[in-house]
């Protein structure tokens, strides 16, 4: 709604274009979603050349209670309380089989001090070559825990982002967990840090896996690209 008496239409548009989105969302996660594969080798990455969104970021941010709450199943993404326990890239479709529209694809957690040197790089190695050799990527969901903010690894891999022009788009996870106050202070300060970093998409998506928080809002931005009419949505 526009304020006064007058209006140029532009308000209204914007609304009407919100709800189309949030509707799209909405129907693209009420599809089928299939765990197809984990990788642990470039060699096995699947051949489709479906879109992918990726979610990233440090371990024990919440990937995987985030990609459960947009499918609205609790078990898709293994979920677990001991950071490094993700392994692997794992792929998941969203789609009718035959008309299935988009990848999900949730990466192994950087950051883990505890693994041993070898895997943690063998397990960097296998994350950076993917975010930067990956045609069919459309974005990267990078997480961050609004506790913490952006961290020192984070920097690099917005950095390696930028460098290979994979835009990325910054999801700051686990709200829930902080005062309304906080998190204004923490969105004002991802924000001043995403200045400089030219692949970045401008928006912050704030969210809580917990409360729902942001996950239409989420689904909305996903849906916007994936091709939903090859999927049968008009």
């Amino acid at each position: 709604m526009s304020d006064g008496n007058k209006s140029d239409g532009t308000n209204s548009a914007t609304s009407a274009d919100n709800e189309r989105a949030l509707k799209a969302g909405h129907w693209l996660f009420a599809q089928p979603c299939s765990f197809v594969k984990g990788v642990v080798a470039l060699q096995g990455l699947p051949d489709d050349p479906l879109p992918e969104v990726t979610f990233a970021g440090r371990s024990n941010v919440g990937k995987s209670s985030l990609i459960n709450a947009l499918t609205g199943r609790k078990t898709l993404a293994r979920t677990s309380n001991t950071p490094g326990r993700t392994q692997e890239i794992n792929f998941f479709t969203l789609g009718q089989p035959g008309q299935e529209g988009l990848f999900l694809v949730d990466l192994p957690g950087y950051g883990y001090a505890r693994e041993t040197k070898a895997r943690v790089a063998a397990w960097t190695d296998l994350v950076m070559s993917y975010l930067q050799g990956r045609p069919s990527l459309r974005r990267v969901m990078l997480l961050i825990d609004s506790r913490h903010g952006i961290k020192p690894n984070d920097e690099e891999v917005m950095a390696m982002l930028d460098k290979a022009a994979v835009s990325y788009i910054i999801v700051l996870t686990k709200t829930d967990k902080l005062k309304k106050s906080e998190v204004e202070a923490c969105i004002a300060k991802t924000k001043a840090q995403l200045r400089p970093h030219v692949a970045a998409f401008p928006d912050i998506m704030v969210t809580s896996s917990e409360k729902g928080t942001g996950i239409q809002e989420l689904r909305a931005h996903i849906a916007e690209l994936a091709d939903l009419p090859a999927m049968g949505y008009n």
